[in-house]
């Protein structure tokens, strides 16, 4: 890990800008990676009967979708910590998507793909679309915009899971008709072991796939933001 945070701030000093507001490698462990990993209880919990299922060996079929990664967030910290599952790191901006192709060239993780494209285009192809047992954001948008990028990436019986600061209850509440039409069921919000930029325990915003998501969802670039379900 401590390896990562050096690649992050390289990046951060080069000529290309700043991936993240970070100025330090521990700043890098201590607010972003640790941040990433107090995700993983959650997501064991919700894999645990799942991985059983797939082999004995644990989790080689368990396929997360990290949405908006940025600097590689949660993706790589989780990919480090659970190199049995496969991740898939997407990102809009092509300076982001490089800098995951060094890391993972770099940390020689084998279990992660990097994807440079938008949500809404890449959700609409075979191999992304209901294909992942978690979709995960971290920081991308609010949950009824959010929905539309994730959802579709979810397979039936999988789950996004949105993190978020402790606030969550009127983004939930806004956000409910989004899910329902795009194939989600009833949310649950779970605390984790990290606390946000608002110095409060962070949480994650757990929404089960229970039924496919219609054909014209997601729409075009632009739209779920500009007319949220």
């Amino acid at each position: 890990m401590t390896m990562y945070a050096a690649l992050v701030m390289r990046e951060n000093r080069g000529e290309h800008g700043m991936l993240t507001g970070a100025t330090s490698e521990r700043e890098v462990l201590e607010e972003h990676a640790s941040d990433a990993l107090a995700l993983l209880d959650v997501f064991d919990g919700l894999m645990r009967d799942r991985v059983n299922d797939v082999n004995d060996e644990g989790g080689d079929g368990v396929r997360v979708m990290d949405v908006g990664s940025g600097a590689g967030f949660p993706g790589i910290p989780l990919a480090i910590a659970r190199p049995e599952w496969r991740f898939t790191l997407l990102d809009t901006l092509r300076k982001r998507t490089s800098f995951l192709e060094v890391v993972v060239r770099e940390l020689g993780l084998t279990n992660v793909t990097v994807v440079w494209g938008r949500a809404e285009d890449s959700a609409k192809e075979a191999e992304h679309r209901e294909s992942y047992d978690i979709v995960t954001a971290r920081a991308v948008a609010e949950m009824r915009v959010l929905a539309e990028f994730c959802l579709p990436f979810a397979a039936n019986g999988g789950y996004w899971v949105s993190a978020k600061n402790a606030e969550v209850e009127a983004e939930t509440r806004d956000s409910l008709k989004a899910i329902a039409t795009l194939g989600g069921g009833d949310l649950r919000v779970e605390s984790v072991d990290s606390i946000g930029p608002d110095g409060r325990p962070r949480t994650a915003v757990v929404c089960p796939k229970i039924a496919p998501t219609p054909e014209k969802y997601p729409r075009r670039a632009g739209m779920a933001k500009k007319r949220p379900l």
